[in-house]
């Protein structure tokens, strides 16, 4: 059976054809999702454990904020947070936890957050203090390695 040149290019068309969502008019802007600080400083910490801290915002506008995701510079740093929305005048905090073990050296993360009032941007910032070479455990092992 012979396809005809039309039924082609509407094939085509129907394949590349994308659906625009709009999201719902806001009157939040990103200034309302106040946080307290936008980066953290731990200083010098020990390699192993991992370094955490949380970061607070207040919601000063006069809709929920609802945050949509975390994404961090690196798999090295892991953002959590609530999906529950944050009302107006409520306290919302976005926990990071940056893991230590294998990274000794000073290290700048950055945590993007997206919601529905806009794009911040932490940071965090600090020193892994290399583990001490004792604190390695030994090579117990009966085969010899010579």
């Amino acid at each position: 059976m012979a396809q005809h040149k039309g039924d082609k290019e509407s094939s085509a068309l129907s394949e590349n054809q994308q659906t625009v969502t709009t999201s719902p008019a806001t009157t939040l802007k990103a200034d309302d999702m106040a946080f307290k600080a936008l980066s953290h400083e731990f200083g010098t910490v020990p390699e192993g454990p991992d370094a955490t801290c949380e970061f607070t915002f207040v919601n000063t506008g006069k809709e929920p904020i609802i945050i949509q995701k975390a994404q961090p510079s690196c798999g090295c740093t892991v953002p959590s947070f609530s999906n529950a929305p944050v009302a107006p005048g409520a306290t919302g905090t976005i926990n990071v936890a940056y893991h230590t073990k294998g990274k000794p050296n000073p290290f700048t993360k950055t945590i993007t957050v997206v919601s529905n009032a806009g794009t911040k941007v932490l940071t965090i910032k600090g020193v892994v203090e290399k583990a001490p070479t004792g604190s390695v455990p030994e090579n117990n092992s009966m085969i010899k390695t010579n």
